[in-house]
């Protein structure tokens, strides 16, 4: 590992955005089913500098909360938090972060803007068939408090973390 700036990058940027994305967490208004939050722009913009690699920041955040760091939303923690109403966008992160990421690895901004907007859908679209599982939440609904509240701002995190993207190495 000694004198590989590409690993050594590679961790660095990994601790940075677990960190990131832990912080985005705590910067949230309260909502049912899922508050809102800075998670999602934070795992965004992870995608748009780490490319295919966000998904090792992303999973070990997951994995990190699962095992009782407080780093999910408002502090909270624990293998509960996964299983319920919230969960299935935390799964959804770390799809998000690789369509994402991967989508990065062109040099087209349409391919990037698309995968990055695409990541933000699919981290909905997970919530959304995680709440209708585990509420029994029937799917119209589960679409409109799940996804339709939620895609406008997150589509504005998307062009957010593109535009803050381009600003960095």
């Amino acid at each position: 590992m000694f004198g590989d700036l590409a690993r050594s990058r590679s961790i660095a940027y990994t601790a940075v955005f677990i960190g990131l994305i832990a912080i985005g967490g705590w910067i949230s208004v309260p909502f049912v089913p899922s508050p809102f939050t800075l998670q999602t722009f934070f795992v965004l913009l992870a995608s748009a500098v780490m490319k295919r690699r966000a998904v090792i920041p992303v999973a070990l955040y997951v994995l990190l909360g699962a095992a009782g760091l407080p780093v999910f939303h408002n502090g909270t923690a624990g293998i509960g938090i996964l299983l319920g109403p919230t969960g299935g966008y935390f799964a959804g992160f770390i799809a998000a972060a690789l369509v994402a990421g991967l989508a990065y690895e062109s040099s087209r901004p349409a391919i990037r803007i698309a995968g990055l907007a695409t990541g933000a859908v699919l981290i909905l679209a997970c919530g959304v068939a995680w709440l209708i599982v585990s509420t029994g939440m029937a799917p119209v609904a589960a679409i409109v408090l799940g996804m339709l509240i939620f895609l406008p701002g997150d589509l504005v995190k998307a062009g957010a973390a593109y535009l803050v993207a381009q600003h960095l190495p």
